[in-house]
């Protein structure tokens, strides 16, 4: 089996990195699966405190979803893929565990989305974030809930109608990026701060870990709900079809 994700212990920190540099570590359902579980078994290690999260590579976090995957779904295999990002993010939600994305490059989309539900981001200057799904014909679902929650509706409708990606500076003056190092700083300061959070108390960890949860939950159903809905409208239209077979045919040209 490839492996999409590796995964290491550095002191008390469990370290995840997403393993497909080829393809700006895009993730597709078995590199999802993988995710899930290494999120598993360093959640439940008794000898970890912390969860740090990067990508292969000094390109990309993640350019998020593999448009190669997603080109082929019908409505009911794109309502499908909503109860996978349902899985994935409960995982990111449900750990006890604190978790920093270690951003070595590019977060685009469900990446974005996915640093946005860990507890810290570490970056350097020339990381992008944003949403840009809407440029390759997704309609964005979870994107607006998670993105509304630290930016506000106004922002959320800037980055999710324009699909533009924020520059590292924007994004540290809006309180999304935590700390601004040199590129090669970004690991190492990541495993700092996952040593200094896996000293505080584990139960105290847990406890706040679990009502940012639950303060949160009401909008994470809602928006799984409409994902739902609105994939399955999205897809059956086949207009994603047609913009990310355009899109991959610009890009390889």
């Amino acid at each position: 089996m490839s492996e999409y994700i590796l995964t290491n212990k550095q002191g008390r920190v469990g370290v995840i990195t997403l393993n497909r540099p080829e393809v700006l570590n895009a993730w597709h359902s078995e590199m999802r699966q993988q995710l899930i579980g290494a999120l598993e078994g360093f959640s439940s290690d008794d000898s970890l405190g912390a969860i740090v999260l990067t990508g292969a590579g000094e390109r990309a976090f993640s350019a998020g979803q593999d448009l190669n995957e997603t080109r082929a779904f019908d409505a009911e295999r794109a309502e499908r893929w909503v109860g996978e990002w349902e899985a994935l993010y409960d995982k990111l939600r449900s750990s006890p565990k604190p978790i920093i994305a270690a951003l070595n490059g590019v977060a685009a989309g469900s990446a974005f989305q996915v640093a946005l539900l860990c507890d810290f981001r570490i970056a350097h200057g020339d990381v992008r974030m944003g949403q840009p799904e809407i440029n390759s014909g997704i309609a964005s679902t979870t994107g607006p809930w998670i993105m509304r929650e630290h930016l506000g509706l106004a922002r959320t409708i800037d980055l999710t109608l324009s699909g533009r990606l924020m520059t590292a500076d924007e994004s540290y003056s809006l309180g999304l990026i935590n700390r601004l190092v040199a590129a090669e700083q970004v690991l190492p300061e990541a495993l700092a701060l996952g040593e200094e959070l896996a000293a505080k108390p584990p139960i105290a960890m847990r406890l706040d870990r679990q009502r940012f949860k639950e303060i949160t939950e009401p909008g994470f159903r809602d928006c799984l709900e409409a994902g739902i809905r609105i994939q399955g409208e999205s897809y059956a239209s086949g207009e994603p079809a047609r913009m990310m077979e355009a899109f991959l045919q610009r890009r390889s040209g």
